[in-house]
């Protein structure tokens, strides 16, 4: 199992602020209730700060979290810390790479929310990562994930634009505004590859006082794509969407979202 790395170094301490802010995520009550409905215990694989898994642990099913950023660990490590012990001894953590790490157990659900495969850029590490997976997953359990649905016509628009996406205060520092640009900075047609860069600002009234940046790469998956590693890795899917209100996966879709079994 690989050790803890620094990355999200920047953005892990505006995560969970940026995502509040956006009121048109929903994906939390799909992973949610998808846990309620197969039970526990489940496995989310690239847990971050636990804006799936706390929910999940809240809701009363016992839940494993993996992830390698030791930034974004650490404010979930403080967030557990501060829940009452009925939730907290629902949740076990582990510091693994999604392309390698074993637990030695498996799980009714597992769980890779919120797009951690678009950090897997090759071919390669998009198989190990769900061979990983799979391995984790029970005799008639579940696999489920989500990537966004590429756009093609937009992908290339916008090459070093500044685009504000989020707002908010925080709610320890209600003197100050923070604000989250993102900016398309290349994109790789051959590889599939986005690279961006988020740009925090903080504000107290009309001033700047505060400007932090870091870089993001993001690879995105086809339909067939996806389809081939299911196959080379022995999934085969049992559902498929296009949002988390569970629209059919078409032309109209906004993300793709898949539930597999093991074959």
């Amino acid at each position: 199992m690989q050790p803890s790395i620094n990355s999200y170094g920047i953005s892990a301490k505006y995560y969970d602020g940026a995502y509040a802010s956006m009121q048109n995520l929903d994906d939390v009550s799909f992973y949610v209730d998808l846990a309620k409905e197969l039970g526990g215990p489940v496995l989310e694989i690239g847990c971050g700060t636990g804006r799936v898994l706390i929910p999940t642990a809240s809701a009363g099913i016992e839940i494993h979290g993996v992830d390698n950023s030791a930034p974004m660990t650490e404010v979930l490590s403080g967030k557990v810390n501060g829940l009452q012990p009925s939730v907290r001894e629902r949740i076990t953590l582990h510091s693994g790479d999604m392309r390698d790490f074993d637990l030695k157990r498996r799980f009714r659900l597992v769980t890779i929310p919120f797009r951690p495969m678009q950090h897997m850029y090759t071919i390669a590490d998009q198989i190990r990562a769900l061979t990983s997976a799979r391995a984790h997953v029970a005799d008639g359990g579940v696999l489920a994930f989500d990537v966004f649905y590429p756009k093609f016509d937009r992908l290339p628009m916008g090459i070093g634009e500044e685009i504000l996406e989020a707002e908010w205060t925080p709610a320890s520092e209600p003197g100050r505004m923070i604000r989250r640009w993102y900016k398309k900075d290349t994109l790789d047609k051959i590889n599939q590859i986005l690279t961006l860069t988020f740009i925090f600002r903080t504000y107290r009234g009309d001033r700047m006082v505060l400007e932090e940046s870091e870089t993001l790469k993001m690879s995105y998956y086809t339909y067939p794509h996806l389809l081939a590693l299911f196959k080379l890795v022995g999934l085969e899917p049992v559902a498929e969407y296009g949002s988390f209100a569970k629209t059919p996966l078409d032309n109209s879709a906004a993300e793709i979202i898949f539930l597999l079994r093991r074959i």
